[in-house]
C-alpha cells in the first residue's frame, strides 16, 4: 500500500493543469486546513477534494459486492474513508468554507467542466 500516491495522482494533475492555465492559482495538500485538501483556496476559504473511486467508495452498495479477496481488510477501510469523508466535508462547512468534491471519473471526462465549477466558485465568493 504504501505504493499508492495520496499526492499528485493523476486525477489531482489533470484538475491543477486546467486551472493553472487558466491563471487559477491555489495552494496544494495544505496540512493547516481539516482534511489536507488537495486544492485549497484559502482566502477565499473554498476546499476541493478530487476523489478516486476505489478509494472513497464511487457507488458502494453495489461496487462492495466486486471486492473478492481480503473483503474482511478492504470493506471496513473504504467504509470507513467514506465516514471520514463526510466528517471532514461537515468539519469545513461548519468552518465557513465551500467543499467541493470530484470523482476521478468525472475530472478524466471533463476537466474543463469540473474547472467551470470551481471558477464559478471562487468568484461568487
Amino acid at each position: 500500500m504504501q505504493a499508492i500516491r495520496n499526492k499528485d495522482s493523476d486525477i489531482e494533475l489533470l484538475l491543477r493543469r486546467e486551472l493553472w492555465k487558466r491563471g487559477i492559482r491555489y495552494r496544494k495538500n495544505v496540512k493547516s486546513v481539516l482534511g489536507h485538501p488537495d486544492i485549497a483556496f484559502i482566502g477565499k476559504r473554498v476546499a476541493v477534494f478530487c476523489d478516486s473511486e476505489f478509494w472513497h467508495g464511487y457507488d458502494w452498495e453495489n461496487r462492495k459486492n466486486d471486492i473478492h479477496t481480503r473483503r474482511e481488510f478492504w470493506i471496513p477501510k473504504i467504509e470507513r474513508n467514506i465516514q471520514r469523508d463526510i466528517e471532514v466535508t461537515e468539519g469545513l462547512q461548519n468552518e465557513g468554507w465551500i467543499v467541493l468534491r470530484f470523482w476521478g471519473k468525472d475530472i478524466k471526462k471533463n476537466v474543463s467542466e469540473c474547472a467551470d465549477i470551481i471558477e464559478k466558485t471562487i468568484r461568487n465568493r
